[in-house]
């Protein structure tokens, strides 16, 4: 029978008293070792008035796990920040390290902030650097990874991959650079300037910028131009100047990747005009906007409605809804998916949307007629094959004007 979540990890704590010297040490490898093996991405520990609440992220939902003893709290978060190479006598500044104490390349990185009662601190569980290799495991529709490879293999350009945190971006990324670097049968020159480097590729030059020393994405991409690459990954665009100096890298000849906050491929396009981009710039730098969000997908205990009202406003016939067994620890979900829109501005309509300032509205309707799929038809081919339910997809996509489309 398998564990709850809260079990599980009761199991991997120490069979030790709390006031033994090694307590502290044995309880933080235990949480490492539980979260990792329950699949958590995140795990958070927030310090409050009863003590310190643990909760983990598993595809994409937080559970709460346990609620830690107050009195060994500012321990437990010393000890993170010992082995994350953090300095513990700081307390009242945000801190940010990695530790790299867990098999395989899994790696993890650490992030503590100072809070009211002490301070929270979030544990990024990283997958192995040889989960989704590919693009064609990242579980695309067939014709987008088609069209999506195509991309990668131009010479110069923008490709954009757009999302909100959490969508699976730098998974994607990730994915396209091993396909250029692994799959060509002519090596190009890759670089990459992220924040941080998330797992290590082989005959990639990564570099992780460090805003406090002066080396920001700005810097280190003008710098990178000097290198004689062909491809440029950049972690993300967060400002103006970085965007002008990506844009033009993308139309001098450098194949250029990299991720984007947006809701919509539509919204991320209009976002980079609305930076001080030309309209022109745009339309002839940027090749592809790919727009994600991940999915949870229902565990096989899910049982079938017939009731309109489960549906949720979405134009579907069938819907199967979430039940929960021990199998899915009463979550009524196993795992994850992508589902994706493909906006590329070479459609003659999408261009002239795009030189004319349209809205995300009407720039999105042109690439509806161009043929793009958008992500709520996916979403609503998802609920109708009875991978999802339209619970989760309200969960993640919300409500608005655009989801009958």
């Amino acid at each position: 029978m398998p564990l709850s979540l809260q079990q599980q990890f009761r199991s991997e704590s120490p069979d030790l008293p709390r006031t033994h010297p090694e307590f502290v040490l044995r309880l933080v490898e235990s949480v490492l070792v539980a979260a990792r093996k329950a699949g958590a991405s995140d795990i958070h520990l927030l310090p409050g008035e009863d003590g310190l609440a643990m909760s983990w992220r598993i595809d994409g939902v937080l559970h709460p796990i346990e609620v830690l003893p107050r009195a060994i709290a500012p321990n437990i978060i010393a000890r993170l920040k010992v082995v994350a190479q953090l300095l513990t006598y700081q307390t009242d500044v945000p801190q940010e390290g990695r530790i790299h104490l867990l098999e395989g390349n899994a790696e993890t990185r650490v992030s503590t902030f100072p809070t009211l009662f002490g301070e929270k601190c979030v544990i990024r569980l990283f997958a192995g650097s040889n989960r989704f290799r590919h693009v064609d495991d990242l579980g695309f529709a067939a014709e987008l990874s088609s069209s999506l490879k195509s991309m990668l293999a131009r010479r110069g350009g923008m490709i954009l991959i757009s999302g909100p945190a959490g969508s699976g971006k730098t998974t994607s990324i990730y994915a396209c650079l091993r396909e250029i670097t692994e799959r060509e049968e002519h090596p190009r020159s890759v670089a990459t300037l992220e924040d941080p480097v998330e797992a290590v590729m082989p005959g990639v030059a990564q570099s992780q910028v460090r805003p406090i020393a002066g080396f920001d994405y700005e810097t280190g991409l003008k710098s990178l131009l000097r290198q004689d690459p062909e491809v440029i990954a950049v972690g993300e665009i967060r400002d103006r100047t970085t965007a002008q100096v990506a844009v033009q890298a993308a139309l001098t000849g450098h194949l250029i990747l990299t991720t984007f906050h947006a809701g919509s491929a539509a919204e991320a396009l209009n976002r980079l005009l609305e930076m001080g981009l030309e309209p022109y710039q745009v339309r002839s730098a940027v090749l592809a906007v790919l727009n994600q969000r991940l999915l949870r997908r229902l565990c096989d205990c899910a049982t079938e409605s017939h009731d309109p009202q489960d549906r949720l406003g979405l134009p579907v016939e069938r819907v199967r809804k979430a039940a929960g067994c021990e199998k899915c620890r009463g979550t009524g979900y196993q795992g994850r998916f992508l589902i994706a829109e493909l906006l590329i501005p070479e459609a003659h309509a999408v261009g002239r949307s795009i030189l004319e300032r349209d809205d995300a509205i009407e720039l999105e309707q042109r690439a509806v007629a161009a043929g793009m799929k958008t992500r709520w038809h996916r979403a609503a081919d998802a609920v109708t094959s009875g991978i999802t339910s339209p619970v989760e997809i309200r969960r993640v996509l919300g409500f608005g004007a655009a989801d009958a489309g």
